[in-house]
């Protein structure tokens, strides 16, 4: 892990903007996000928000208390807009809107969708636009309204189009998980800031050319 550089997309003295590769933890731990720019920025760092570990793409971390103090109103209040890509088994849907009820069971580190709130469960919306279809998988453009854990994953499986390489929600094992951290976007002190990166130009994304 120590050979990993982390690819900054931008930097003050708030906040830092970086790619996070698929494989990593995003928060504290031993070869995780957190500690390779903390050695990599030489100043401390503050996770503000997740991905799951197996998943990539775009992230924002603070670099001081006060951004993250700053970073975390930002999100209470909505000001947050998370976009992603996935690739979905079958075709999906031209667009529209996902609503739920999501239970996550830590035991199992899996989250599921119910029909009744009780103790922990937790309401879930997204929307989503399919950009493409190859016939059999599509390409889905993603913006979370919420952030559960594992939202995307299951919300989508729970319809019958699980993600590709997302074998704990019945996608295809053969590849790693089809969903990218595509854009994040928000506005800090006046002023409007916006990240993109495309996902890796390895399956099933370069079978929508991506490369």
């Amino acid at each position: 892990m120590d050979g990993i550089k982390i690819e900054i997309l931008f930097s003050n003295r708030d906040f830092a903007a970086v790619v996070k590769p698929v494989g990593l933890l995003s928060e504290s731990g031993e070869g995780g996000m957190v500690s390779l720019l903390e050695k990599q920025l030489s100043k401390k760092v503050y996770p503000v928000h997740r991905l799951d570990r197996a998943v990539g793409g775009v992230m924002i971390y603070a670099l001081s208390k006060e951004g993250a103090a700053a970073l975390s109103k930002i999100m209470e209040s909505g000001g947050f807009s998370k976009e992603y890509l996935a690739v979905v088994h079958g075709k999906c849907p031209e667009e529209g809107t996902m609503e739920d009820l999501l239970f996550k069971d830590s035991r199992l580190n899996k989250s599921f969708v119910v029909k009744r709130e009780r103790r922990g469960v937790r309401k879930a919306s997204l929307e989503y636009k399919r950009e493409a279809f190859d016939g059999e998988k599509s390409l889905v453009r993603i913006k979370l309204h919420t952030g559960r854990s594992h939202q995307i994953r299951v919300q989508f499986s729970s319809r019958k189009m699980p993600l590709y390489g997302d074998g704990k929600y019945g996608g295809s094992d053969n590849c790693n998980i089809a969903l990218w951290s595509n854009r994040i976007s928000f506005c800090m002190k006046n002023e409007d800031f916006v990240f993109e990166k495309e996902p890796p130009a390895v399956f099933p994304f370069s079978e929508f050319g991506y490369n």
